[in-house]
């Protein structure tokens, strides 16, 4: 079916993508529509070997090192394309730039090695919604806009990869993820750790990186970031002892364990928002979380899933890629 320009949305270690290959304009158009994205919002490339990767960009010192020690696993990095490189100006938003990652999930790499060709593969979801981490979450979102669902079970990391760009003089996290800070500079020492969001209201058609828009996993009840109490028409995000009064709780962590926070995290938001709407709930109320290590990728999500809604002429929401 990939080969044939259909659409698959499949389970990575991370979150699930909506696969389509990244060389064909036409099927990378199609995911674009298919979860009504804004065109000029990059999309990853998925492959099995880090070969393969590298054989798509103009590979450096840093790149080989961040790729025998990150891949296979939820680390993307930016590097300019290869003149060579099969994947489409689409995929790539038209820039000189691409982002290619190897995920780590077992099944995704042996699809990706049966397929033979770059697959792109942003969230299975659509635009600017909550990422999915199961079939489920793939179905309620976009069944009926795509080809088909390969189940994987719940990813086991749930939440997207880490984003560095490495087309400049130093390299810049453009998005935390489940790879931390302190892990890549144990690799390759102090550097920027992030690009500054676009704000809302700017122009974000210079985006160089999925997952930089100012709105993006939005559920459809509005956040309330570091709450101290809950409101009785607010449903709770907990993390560690959870706050008093809630009408519906879904903990991240009781223990407090970050790597148990992120893999819940997209699965408490569709839970929240799915049963706090059918309860007539107002609102979702987040617990703070700590800023270091997977906190900081955990709050970079929450913090765009609680801003401003945005809307494009042509879309309903932004979002960032899987």
């Amino acid at each position: 079916m990939l080969r044939n320009g259909r659409l698959v949305a499949f389970g990575t270690e991370t979150v699930y993508g909506l696969g389509g290959i990244a060389t064909s304009a036409e099927t990378v158009a199609r995911i674009f529509a298919a979860k009504n994205r804004p065109v000029f919002n990059p999309l990853i490339s998925h492959f099995p070997t880090i070969e393969a990767a590298l054989h798509e960009v103009i590979a450096t010192p840093i790149s080989q090192r961040l790729a025998e020690a990150f891949w296979p696993g939820p680390l993307t990095l930016i590097l300019p394309r290869h003149a060579e490189s099969q994947i489409c100006d689409l995929a790539c938003a038209g820039l000189a730039s691409v982002a290619v990652r190897v995920p780590a999930h077992p099944v995704a790499r042996v699809l990706l090695r049966a397929v033979g060709l770059p697959v792109a593969a942003p969230s299975a979801n659509p635009s600017g919604r909550i990422s999915p981490t199961n079939a489920a979450h793939v179905v309620a979102g976009l069944e009926g806009r795509i080809d088909a669902v390969l189940d994987t079970g719940d990813c086991p990391v749930g939440l997207e990869s880490t984003v560095l760009d490495l087309t400049g003089a130093h390299p810049v996290i453009l998005r935390p993820g489940a790879i931390t800070i302190e892990a890549l500079e144990h690799v390759i020492g102090p550097f920027a750790q992030k690009e500054t969001t676009p704000s809302p209201g700017s122009n974000d058609a210079a985006l160089r990186s999925p997952g930089m828009m100012s709105s993006h996993y939005a559920p459809t009840l509005p956040l309330r970031l570091n709450a101290r109490n809950c409101h009785e028409n607010e449903a709770l995000l907990a993390f560690g002892t959870p706050l008093s009064h809630a009408p519906l709780i879904w903990n991240l962590s009781a223990s407090g364990d970050l790597v148990e926070a992120a893999a819940r995290l997209y699965a408490g938001l569709h839970f929240l928002d799915k049963a706090g709407c059918a309860q007539g709930l107002k609102g979702i109320a987040v617990m703070n979380m700590p800023g270091h290590g997977l906190g900081q990728a955990i709050m970079d999500r929450l913090q765009r899933a609680a801003a401003p809604r945005m809307t494009h002429p042509d879309e309903t929401a932004f979002e960032g890629g899987g």
